[in-house]
């Protein structure tokens, strides 16, 4: 590093400190770069080389581990390996020797440079000392060397010819991120400092290909469906809408709110197991649990009833439990253990009109009338049963029975996982339904499993009588037409509307839907499930969609740019002022000595 170069050390915790309008200190970040700029220049270390494989190709750092885990300490492996890596943190014990923590694929493993071994090869001392000034942390190195074990016992790569900067980081990287603000729009730099981030996002992964490879190990096969369509269908919600203006389609288009129909179609077309896991995307609100695009799995099995879609979902989710526990246990350590114990087979199972009927101490009315709503509202004020949305003139019948389960079902799932059965049919329009022995009550054969109080997954046997689906895409249309005329410019209280009937699946069903049982699930509910993180943007590599939509751009305004070279010339004439100062200290040494010698 030239010595007219301002130190970046002071800067580190100024430049990711947040203002209290919430920007980034940008001033104090461009200097950083100016600076960091200024001194690999200086350098002539401002390079970003390709990679070349003249030693051979480079060795995976936990395959470095693995394989020379055994290396006696003070010995070295007679294998010549290059390493490539992050740098975590730079030692430097004197002029002649220095140390690296170098990451890669989440594993550490230091790196050991000493002159004095690296000087038959060539290297000059001032070569190797640039080298270990120039070196900061975030910079990315190549290192060519043995496997070696320290007398502390650490296994480390000791160099066999000087490092290489294959990328100098012109950016800090801080040694602690906390602010929430700052961790999420610099989501690459929370990656790297926050070990419990990456870790989530890695428990994502492993997840995604677990269940694919559960559903490929029983004959399902996987299928893309379209995502844009005329309409959305498959889901009651609010699509997001665009239109087909270079194509010759010429129409307005609706991205999908879910696969359900087109999977179907495939079971229609033969293909007996099918599933799809993709994006899906809804115009609705954000919370803790809900972004409007998420990642969900669906599947479908002819010939499959309730009861196995049932121990289906159990055995998955027993397998999953285990093969997150494990990975907890030796790859992703930041995240919190799982407890087993919760998910003993088989679950809990309530029957939805019985167990709510047995709850509020009332039988239901017909839910299958046209009058079921009023009739239910009269009840639960008789009552006195306060449940959210019962004063809300626009509530639905099938919104009103949710929110009665919320209320009084869904909480016995805080102990162990549980499935709500049977709802009334007014909730499915896309299940068989059939009257239910107990209760008398038309209800669907559908039932939704809840860990922890949260929803998880949901399956049922799906309606494949064209007629009867047809009855029930124009019940549920009429429905929400009509509770939407109870308050003037509502239609109903989630902005939704009812799902279109959708002419095209009706006709596909006309030629034959086997009985066939379906089943979807939200990759981020699982996630979060099995991570012990309460947000659903802790599960997505770049947060929800206000998180993306709001990613610092990289245009620097002319005031940030004015600051950060007023500090750099700053900087610059401190480092001038203190140079000269110490020449003259070495000058008026010089005539001592002069003086001395007289």
């Amino acid at each position: 590093m030239n010595s007219s170069t301002p130190c970046l050390q002071f800067l580190r915790p100024y430049a990711w400190k947040w203002k209290p309008v919430g920007a980034r200190n940008a001033a104090y970040l461009r200097f950083y770069h100016l600076a960091r700029q200024h001194e690999l220049i200086q350098s002539n270390a401002l390079k970003y080389p390709r990679i070349r494989h003249e030693g051979g190709a480079p060795m995976r750092i936990p395959i470095f581990r693995e394989k020379f885990k055994d290396v006696e300490m003070g010995k070295h492996a007679d294998e010549e390996v290059i390493i490539h890596g992050r740098v975590q943190s730079v030692r430097r014990a004197g002029n002649k020797l220095m140390f690296l923590d170098l990451k890669g694929e989440f594993e550490h493993v230091q790196g050991l440079c000493n002159f004095n071994k690296l000087q038959a090869t060539g290297v000059e001392l001032g070569e190797f000392k640039t080298l270990a000034k120039l070196l900061n942390r975030g910079d990315i190195v190549s290192i060519t060397g043995r496997a070696t074990k320290t007398p502390t016992g650490e296994l480390s790569i000791e160099a066999t010819r000087l490092p290489e900067l294959l990328t100098p980081a012109l950016a800090p990287l801080p040694f602690k991120l906390e602010d929430e603000e700052v961790r999420i729009q610099h989501r690459h730099v929370d990656m790297l400092v926050n070990r419990k981030t990456i870790d989530t996002l890695r428990l994502r992964s492993h997840l995604i290909k677990y269940l694919r490879d559960f559903l490929h190990e029983r004959g399902f096969l996987e299928f893309q469906t379209p995502i844009l369509a005329e309409s959305a269908s498959g889901a009651t919600a609010r699509p997001f809408t665009t239109a087909a203006s270079e194509t010759s389609v010429n129409k307005n288009l609706a991205m999908r709110i879910a696969p359900e129909l087109w999977l179907k179609r495939l079971v229609v077309g033969g293909v007996d197991k099918v599933f799809e896991l993709g994006p899906a995307f809804r115009n609705e609100g954000i919370d803790q649990t809900h972004n409007p695009e998420f990642t969900m799995c669906e599947f479908y099995n002819a010939y499959a009833n309730l009861d196995d879609l049932i121990t289906l979902t159990e055995e998955l989710l027993c397998g999953a439990a285990s093969h997150c526990r494990d990975l907890i246990a030796t790859k992703l350590d930041s995240l919190p253990a799982i407890d087993m114990s919760q998910y003993q087979r088989p679950f809990q199972q309530l029957e939805f009109i019985p167990a709510l009927e047995s709850a509020l101490g009332f039988k239901f009315p017909d839910l299958a009338a046209p009058s079921a709503r009023e009739d239910l509202l009269v009840l639960l004020r008789e009552k006195n049963i306060d449940v959210p949305g019962l004063n809300k003139p626009d509530i639905t019948l099938s919104k009103l029975l949710d929110n009665l389960a919320a209320e009084f079902l869904e909480p016995y799932s805080l102990t162990r996982p549980l499935f709500i059965t049977h709802h009334p049919v007014c909730m499915s329009p896309l299940s068989k339904s059939f009257v239910c022995p107990k209760t008398g009550q038309r209800v669907s054969a559908r039932t939704e499993l809840f860990v922890n109080g949260k929803e998880l997954a949901n399956m049922y046997e799906e309606e494949n009588d064209p007629a009867s689906q047809r009855a029930k895409f124009l019940d549920q249309l009429n429905a929400a037409k009509r509770e939407a005329s109870l308050a003037a410019g509502v239609y109903n209280e989630e902005g939704e509307s009812a799902m279109e009937v959708d002419e095209s699946y009706v006709q596909a069903l006309e030629s034959g839907l086997p009985p066939t049982g379906g089943w979807g699930c939200g990759i981020e509910r699982m996630v979060m499930l099995f991570s012990g993180t309460k947000r659903i943007s802790d599960c997505l590599s770049f947060g929800n969609l206000r998180h993306v939509t709001n990613v610092p751009g990289a245009v620097r305004t002319g005031e940030d740019e004015e600051k950060a070279r007023a500090m750099m010339d700053e900087a610059e004439k401190k480092t001038a002022s203190e140079r000269k100062r110490q020449k003259g200290k070495e000058k008026a040494k010089e005539d001592v000595v002069s003086e001395s010698e007289v």
